[in-house]
This record gives structure tokens, C-alpha cells and sequence, in this order.
């Protein structure tokens, strides 16, 4: 968003991925992440040197990245998600488990994708204790390697030579929200779990971000009875995860309350606390209530619906 398309700041790019006034979408992104995987690993090793066996500390690095499912049931749609997944979460990952960028971006980025010295592969090689991820959605991916797909688009850079939609035929992947990449597709924790844990040796894993916002024009209500929905759905594919083996050590809903979300500033509405810009008074929705008996794990049922809907 910063580099590529230019939208949140510092507002690089160039055509035609975004209309910039400065930058290079094509190069500056390699060299950006190249630079804070390398500040990262740094900052890392001087934490385990003189600060970690005194505070006890751990370290991690959060990525946000989509499931993605093929398009059409043909081969390279299928070849699509693999290399997606490594150009999102393998990007970030790979580098801070095994030393090096992903296969499949070195296949395709060899004279963009910078190089690692020996001292800095070693010195990224097993820097971070535990991997973060942030998921909220699932998309179907198509190959564009070998398909004709929309000009223009980041697919050819970021995306792995994929197109991605959250339509197949007009129907779309899961029930819309209030941000239009992300729809309500528990499966996809399941699959994201898995793949991160299968990928990086089942390190301990946190889901550090999964939330869901209302369409824009459902009213802003604190009987979010599809937030719950939202979770008990996620929560129950994360569960099974766990019990193929992933070692998932947290989850953390996005978020405690209605927050200023990045370029959407207020219209976003996350929060498990309904928050009045008039008078910044906090009031707790269906949600927390819910969330709040799910934690103390004592069964909960919802009684109405909408307006006149409660938590017992």
C-alpha cells in the first residue's frame, strides 16, 4: 500500500500500479523488506545477547496474508495458490526461518529479489521464537502465467503471477463485509494454520489478528449477532487445526473496540466495544458479552434476534 500502489504513506509508486509523484512499485517493495527483515534480524541478535536471558523475553514478526483457493479446477490454478502464499507469507517467513527468499520468488525475481550475504543469512536464519499471522479472508486465485488475466493489476509483481477475486460465476466466496477483499470464510483459518505450520516446522504460531467489520450499510448496532457468528466460525476452524498438530499458542480478536482503521478512518467498525465519537463513551456489544463467556468457557446462548438480541 505504500510502495506498490502508493495509497498510505509514504505514497510511492509508479504506473501502473498506482499514480505517484515518486518511486519505483517495480524495485523500492524488494528493497524495503529487504531492509526491515535485515533491522529486524539485527535488533534480534542484540535482544538474545543482552537482554532475553534476563527478561525472558520472545520475539515474532506478524504478516498478514489471505487463504487462497484455486479459481478453476485446473493445475496452474492450483500452482497459483502455492506460489501466492509463498509471495505473501514465504516473503516475511522464509528469510527468518531458513535464511533466504522463497523458491518460488527467486524463480521469477531473480534480478530484483536483493541478495543475502553469508553473514546476514546467518544472521537471519532462526530470528524470530514464534511466527504471527493476521488472517481475516479467503480469495480464489488464477493463474497468470499461462491465462490471460486484467492488465494493470499487482498481480504480475506481489501477487505471484495470480488474479485474485472473491467471485466465482457472480456467487461470491463467503458473505461480504465491511472491507472489500475480506468475506466470511472460516475454512480458511483452518488451511492458513496448517500451511504455516507444515511450511515452518510447526513453530508456535499466533493468530495475532482476526476480526470482522458489518457491511457499510448495515446499521451500527451492539447486537452483532454476525460478529459472533464471525468467530464461533473461525474459532471452531482454528480448533481443528490445532488438533492436526499446529502448536497455536494465541488468538487475539481484532479489535477491543471501533478504532480509526488505516484510510477508512472511522466508516470500519471492528470492535467487540461500540464507541461514540460524540461523547467517546465505550459500550460493550453482543460480542463482548459472548466472547467474555467463551473465555471463561461456560456455554452461552444467543436469545432474539437483532435489536432484541442477548447474550445468556
Amino acid at each position: 500500500m505504500g510502495y506498490v500502489k502508493g495509497l498510505y504513506p509514504p505514497a510511492r509508486c509508479s504506473q501502473p500500479f498506482g499514480n505517484c509523484s515518486a518511486g519505483n512499485s517495480d524495485k523500492e517493495p524488494f528493497i524495503v523488506v529487504h531492509n526491515m527483515l535485515l533491522a529486524h534480524a539485527k535488533a534480534v541478535k542484540r535482544y538474545r545477547e543482552q537482554f532475553q536471558r534476563k527478561q525472558g523475553g520472545s520475539i515474532g514478526i506478524v504478516a498478514h496474508t489471505h487463504m487462497y483457493e484455486p479459481l478453476r479446477h485446473v493445475e496452474s490454478d492450483h500452482q497459483a495458490v502455492n506460489r501466492l502464499l509463498a509471495f505473501k507469507a514465504g516473503w516475511i517467513f522464509d528469510p527468518l526461518v531458513f535464511g533466504d527468499y522463497p523458491p518460488e520468488m527467486r524463480q521469477f525475481h531473480r534480478s530484483e529479489l536483493p541478495r543475502f550475504s553469508t553473514e546476514e543469512t546467518e544472521c537471519l536464519k532462526g530470528s524470530i521464537d514464534f511466527i504471527g499471522i493476521n488472517h481475516y479472508s479467503t480469495l480464489y486465485a488464477k493463474d497468470c502465467i499461462h491465462s490471460h488475466c486484467p492488465s494493470g493489476g499487482d498481480h504480475r509483481f506481489i501477487k505471484g503471477f495470480a488474479y485474485t477475486t472473491g467471485e466465482r460465476n457472480g456467487i461470491p466466496i463467503g458473505d461480504p463485509t465491511g472491507v472489500g477483499s475480506f468475506f466470511v470464510v472460516p475454512r480458511g483459518m483452518e488451511k492458513i494454520v496448517d500451511y504455516v505450520s507444515k511450511r515452518y516446522k510447526n513453530m508456535p504460531i499466533y493468530v495475532t489478528e482476526n476480526g470482522y467489520s458489518p457491511p457499510q450499510a448495515v446499521p451500527n448496532s451492539v447486537h452483532d449477532v454476525n460478529r459472533i457468528e464471525f468467530h464461533k466460525g473461525y474459532l471452531a476452524a482454528l480448533a481443528r487445526a490445532i488438533r492436526k498438530g499446529a502448536d497455536v499458542r494465541g488468538y487475539f480478536i481484532w479489535s477491543l473496540m471501533d478504532n480509526f482503521e488505516w484510510a477508512g478512518g472511522y466508516s470500519s467498525r471492528f470492535g467487540l466495544y461500540h464507541v461514540d465519537r460524540a461523547t467517546m463513551e465505550r459500550v460493550p456489544k453482543l460480542s463482548a458479552k459472548w466472547f467474555r463467556h467463551f473465555l471463561a468457557n461456560r456455554r452461552t446462548m444467543i436469545a432474539g434476534t437483532g435489536a432484541n438480541a442477548t447474550v445468556m
